[in-house]
């Protein structure tokens, strides 16, 4: 009956820790229709427009311009970049690219997604996608590995015909993000993250409140940056050792009799 017990209140105690985690996990929600969503592009990684995670940027431009946008990342997220690109009514083909850098301006490798494609002949639009790698909160200097921080997104047209080239075309792109949780969590964090300007903003012109600090890009998550010091793996590392208390237990109630002699009853 005692075992019984003990079985009880831990698998009551997975349940209560277990729930938490899997809210963690669940997907960024959609993209939201605030009005107040960029409609237009940079042309480069100093002019490039900030757009929230959830939201639908637009922009309109020519075949042959580069359009680029800045989104940021936290530790923990995988994010998944979405672009289309609606084409003038007559063109020929035309194969179009997505490419994500991070703060220091690495090209980041898609884990998965359709990053290039072509679209044939008279084609109305084009889509295409990239899911980044997880972004860990740490990593080695020579490792390209995705750090919290800045991100661009760059799309641009890589096959162009030349009686194409200026034609005017709309573009979107979205940004979502699934949270890993501690599955992905590394040990250690970076002092601040990867977001462009940021590393030469004196302590003097923070509490100073001056409005020319050197930082570059003032985008950051909604919940602001963890950097990883906190992950669900903190919970399962807990309950790992409650568990382990509870066998402790058990095993004890189930052989603490069974090295002692059997008694005999007097007068036998």
């Amino acid at each position: 009956m005692r075992i019984t017990h003990v079985l009880s209140a831990a698998l009551l105690t997975l349940g209560l820790a277990a729930g938490p985690a899997a809210a963690d996990s669940s997907p960024s929600p959609s993209a939201s229709e605030d009005s107040s969503a960029p409609t237009s592009a940079g042309t480069s990684f100093r002019t490039a427009t900030e757009i929230e995670q959830g939201q639908q940027a637009t922009a309109s431009g020519s075949t042959g311009d580069y359009l680029y946008w800045s989104f940021p990342a936290d530790a923990g997220q995988r994010p998944t970049v979405k672009a289309t690109v609606k084409l003038p009514d007559a063109h020929a083909a035309q194969t179009w690219q997505i490419d994500v850098y991070d703060g220091l301006r690495r090209r980041q490798a898609c884990q998965y997604g359709t990053q290039t494609r072509t679209a044939a002949q008279g084609s109305a639009s084009v889509g295409l996608s990239c899911t980044l790698r997880t972004v860990r909160s740490w990593s080695e200097q020579w490792a390209d590995d995705p750090l919290p921080g800045t991100y661009y997104i760059r799309l641009t047209v890589v096959n162009l015909a030349t009686a194409d080239l200026g034609q005017p075309i709309d573009s979107s792109v979205q940004v979502g993000s699934k949270d890993i949780g501690g599955s992905a969590a590394v040990d250690g964090s970076l002092a601040e993250p990867l977001v462009p300007g940021i590393a030469v903003t004196s302590k003097s012109d923070e509490s100073d409140g001056d409005s020319k600090s050197a930082v570059l890009s003032r985008i950051e998550p909604e919940d602001g940056w963890e950097s990883g010091w906190w992950s669900d793996r903190w919970v399962w590392t807990a309950l790992g050792g409650v568990l382990a208390a509870l066998a402790g237990v058990g095993g004890y109630a189930l052989t603490r009799n069974s090295g002692r002699p059997a008694r005999i009853p007097p007068g036998a």
